[in-house]
């Protein structure tokens, strides 16, 4: 069992940047790859970005490539976004998740194949 929680999210201008935690408990953290979701209101779940359980294969959605970074530290048990240009579209509840699904040498990017969640943090994005 792995308990995740998220934060670093809050308000922001449209052009600038933001960093989001997410704090796992479990000492196997490690051995999961990890993943960044996101919600905004009246949509669908987004898959964000995700990290093997090395840090060393990394995917990115189209939406967010280029200007969000995803890393980990193991040894401190955290994995971050670091979220840059971000634009009013990225406004949503941001969750960080594990999973142990892989497609060849990277992780999942579907939000069924993920077994540990956090409850979110809002990143908000002004105009």
């Amino acid at each position: 069992q792995v308990q995740l929680v998220e934060s670093g999210g809050g308000l922001v201008q449209a052009g600038g940047s933001r960093r989001l935690s997410c704090a796992a408990s479990g000492r196997t953290f490690s051995t999961y790859a990890m993943g960044w979701f996101r919600q905004a209101p009246g949509k669908e779940r987004e898959f964000v970005a995700a990290a093997s359980y090395s840090g060393g294969n990394t995917y990115y959605a189209d939406s967010v490539k280029g200007r969000f970074t995803i890393s980990r530290d193991n040894a401190k048990n955290t994995a971050y976004l670091q979220m840059n240009s971000l634009k009013p579209e990225d406004t949503a509840v941001y969750a960080c998740a594990l999973t142990r699904c892989y497609r060849g040498s990277y992780p999942c990017r579907g939000s069924s194949e993920y077994d540990y969640w956090g409850q979110g943090t809002q990143v908000t994005v002004s105009a």
